[in-house]
């Protein structure tokens, strides 16, 4: 018998777990859609040289990759935005500009497994290449509090996006002598929320080689309470000493943000850098009101320079990454549902005639499906209900109508166990008012 496990950090998913993840992903396909993005896919490996080098030091020690049976050296996608990136270089000819995708699907990256973070996993990408401007910008921000609007029913108070500007904090750096090492500067600060100030503060002494200047790019990043947007971007200008490029650039999308009049799910929070080496631009990370300590789940920012390493083409794009697994896993810790996710039916259908032919069942379920009704027939004799109703709980299914051996026709809400007796033409408009 060979032991029926899987790997670590990797996981099966039951019908429980898939049912509200494939409820999320339809609806967010519906949302992108709303906003004129279109659908792609790229291939689950890679030659390693596409992947490798792409997001930094760290993430390169994560890539699953290997040799294949034909000598090539190939790898898992860590992640969909380098795929994406080197698929717009070799598809330049074929689409339009500006580009605008989604892509859902599996990235895998060996990384140490814990709550809602898995060695294999689900991201869901948006992007626009080919326009760099602070409309494209403010568009992605504006899908992606459409989408949180909608995964939360329209309460914005569980959730906050946090914005910055890697072009803003660079500048910073060249005003205190030390944009050279902007690089390893702005990984340390990405680790802010997993060790904490102090140990960011000895790390950044040891890569400045000065504790004033490790003190000042604290300051930089410090959160002040009530501090709002504008005067935030205010106070960075101070620091740098003027008005920059990158600090007009987050205006202009706050001003949208505000006649779109969204700007309330977004603070400005100069300590959000990204890991990933490719981010050029406005950066951001997405944390849950009640549930800070799950980290971000939905991420991203603007890369103007990543199709550069794949054609010669000026290709400036910028784009999120919703993590599903680890927004279904917080939504679930939380205890709120999914869309109003339901089962794998909405009704079950049962005969507990023993001399049944399924003749009926079957005619009513066509009946019910061709309604948009999703049925499913028990297929074994009904001796006891019991069996019928624990079917119908593992299958989160809400409705058993059942017929017995007097032709009579019942329908049962699982949830509150109220039974009604109809007629045969009363089944379709009965479930249809229970389920709407």
């Amino acid at each position: 018998m060979i032991d029926p496990v899987v790997l670590k950090g990797f996981r099966d998913s039951l019908p429980c777990q898939e049912i509200p993840k494939k409820r999320l992903i339809s609806k967010l396909e519906e949302i992108f859609s709303l906003y004129g993005f279109s659908p792609i896919d790229t291939p689950a490996l890679e030659y390693t040289s596409v992947l490798l080098g792409k997001g930094g030091g760290e993430t390169d020690k994560q890539i699953f990759h290997f040799q294949d049976n034909g000598g090539r050296e190939v790898a898992l996608r860590f992640d969909l935005t380098v795929p994406f990136a080197r698929f717009v270089a070799a598809h330049a000819g074929e689409i339009s500009r500006p580009f605008k995708r989604y892509h859902i699907s599996k990235v895998w990256r060996g990384e140490n497994p814990q709550k809602g973070r898995y060695r294999e996993f689900y991201q869901c990408d948006f992007d626009i290449v080919g326009v760099d401007n602070a409309y494209s910008d403010a568009e992605i921000l504006s899908t992606m509090a459409f989408c949180f609007d909608t995964i939360f029913q329209g309460d914005s108070s569980q959730y906050r996006f946090h914005l910055s500007h890697r072009g803003l904090f660079n500048e910073f750096l060249d005003s205190m002598g030390i944009r050279d090492r902007s690089v390893e500067i702005l990984r340390t600060v990405d680790k802010l929320r997993k060790i904490g100030r102090d140990e960011v503060a000895r790390l950044l002494e040891e890569e400045t080689g000065s504790m004033d200047k490790a003190q000042g790019i604290l300051s930089f990043i410090q959160v002040v309470d009530g501090e709002d947007y504008l005067s935030t971007i205010a106070r960075l200008e101070g620091l740098i000493g003027h008005e920059t490029e990158s600090s007009r650039r987050m205006r202009d999308i706050h001003a949208l943000l505000v006649r779109e009049g969204i700007d309330g799910r977004f603070m400005l929070d100069s300590s959000i850098t990204r890991g990933l080496d490719y981010y050029t631009g406005i950066v951001y990370e997405t944390f849950l009101t009640a549930l800070p300590s799950i980290g971000s789940v939905c991420s991203g920012g603007r890369y103007n320079n990543l199709a550069s390493l794949y054609s010669k083409e000026d290709l400036p794009g910028v784009g999120s990454s919703i993590g599903l697994d680890r927004l279904l896993a917080a939504v679930e810790d939380l205890g709120l549902p999914i869309l109003g996710s339901r089962g794998s039916a909405d009704v079950l259908i049962v005969s507990q005639d023993k001399n049944a032919s399924y003749s009926e069942d079957v005619a009513i379920a066509d009946q019910l499906r061709r309604k948009g009704i999703r049925c499913d027939i028990y297929p074994f004799e009904a001796k006891k209900m019991k069996a019928v109703y624990d079917y119908s709980d593992r299958n989160g299914i809400p409705f058993v109508l059942i017929y017995d051996w007097k032709g009579e026709r019942s329908l049962k809400d699982t949830r509150t166990q109220e039974s009604v007796r109809l007629e045969a033409s009363e089944v379709a408009g009965a479930l249809e008012d229970r389920l709407s």
